[in-house]
């Protein structure tokens, strides 16, 4: 592990078996999603991969493998920023499969530059948060069917500490409406986690809280007993040493400067995975409903955390519902 101590061995080994289930992970391609991959094909599930195509999605790939050569890992194109890759990736999936015990909303980009997808979406947005409610909405039959097997099914968003960091913690609606142009939500000035790249990073992390709470709330107030048996939940990972802010360390200096942070306040990618996993995997006993799972501050064993008035707040979830399903163009009722 490094420079880290780590607490994730002992976490591990205490996971339960999980043989005959599935679960699809969006962005394994490092950090805490190769991690979640990584460990749920050590406890005998199988795995779906859904990444964009490229070389690092097909690096990754064989590292998984080499890793548990007995694992079940399928690879599936899967682009975030593309509507249409997530619908012909969700229907490969509905082909494929009858159930789905899991599905982790993991991948994210953070702080990148003010720009429009090809759907014309914020990109951060689209990635983080719009694609994974379309993926949600189409792959939601196939959890309800494991619920009906299983006695339960999980839905996982992959929040941060930054979704307590947006102004008057507020979401805004024009952050998930359609866009014309690049550079319409701020532009790129600011640096040192301050100006308008990183307002629109902190609220697609709010935006996966409040995403969690309202499907919830939705799943809990169902007339089908099986839908209230398919966990919505939530996870942060403290601060983790990943890849998914490298392209913000420039140049030698930085690189130095971030040794000795690293050093004093994160943890492996392996910790900074717990909250998730634990949402993922851990038994139904251990596991609420509505509840984000991680570190009480930037590291630590993941822990129940209380949700907040901004996660909670009925105007949000209303705005995102709807705005979210006017965005993937398809209303999401169960």
């Amino acid at each position: 592990m490094g420079l880290f101590e780590s607490k994730y061995s002992k976490f591990e080994k205490k996971l339960p078996d999980v043989s005959g289930k599935t679960f699809a992970i969006t962005g394994t391609t490092s950090g805490t999603g190769f991690i979640a991959a990584e460990t749920v094909a050590k406890h005998n599930g199988e795995v779906l991969l859904l990444n964009r195509p490229s070389s690092r999605s097909v690096d990754s790939l064989e590292k998984l493998r080499a890793a548990v050569p007995e694992g079940k890992f399928v690879p599936i194109d899967c682009d975030l920023q593309d509507f249409s890759s997530v619908k012909k990736a969700c229907k490969e999936i509905k082909d494929d499969y009858t159930s789905l015990y899991c599905l982790s909303n993991n991948a994210g980009i953070m702080a990148t530059p003010d720009e429009i997808t090809g759907d014309s979406f914020d990109k951060q947005m689209q990635t983080n948060h719009l694609s994974h409610f379309l993926l949600t909405k189409e792959l939601f039959p196939l959890l309800l069917s494991s619920a009906k097997e299983n006695g339960d099914a999980r839905i996982v968003q992959h929040s941060s500490m930054a979704r307590d960091m947006t102004p008057g913690n507020t979401l805004e609606e024009k952050y998930f409406t359609k866009q014309e142009n690049d550079g319409m939500l701020g532009g790129d000035a600011g640096s040192s986690m301050k100006g308008p790249q990183w307002l629109r990073y902190h609220q697609t992390k709010l935006a996966n809280s409040v995403f969690a709470q309202s499907l919830h709330d939705k799943l809990q107030s169902s007339n089908q007993k099986d839908s209230q048996n398919v966990l919505s939940l939530c996870a942060h990972p403290g601060f983790s040493s990943t890849n998914l802010g490298a392209h913000l360390v420039t140049g030698f200096l930085g690189k130095m400067m971030m040794i000795p942070f690293a050093f004093f306040v994160a943890q492996s990618p392996e910790d900074g995975s717990m909250g998730l996993l634990k949402a993922m995997m851990d038994t139904r006993e251990n596991v609420v409903g509505g509840t984000l799972y991680g570190p009480k501050g930037f590291k630590g064993m993941p822990l129940a955390l209380p949700s907040k008035p901004h996660e909670l707040d009925p105007k949000s979830k209303a705005m995102l519902w709807k705005t979210s399903e006017t965005a993937i163009g398809a209303s999401f009722d169960f």
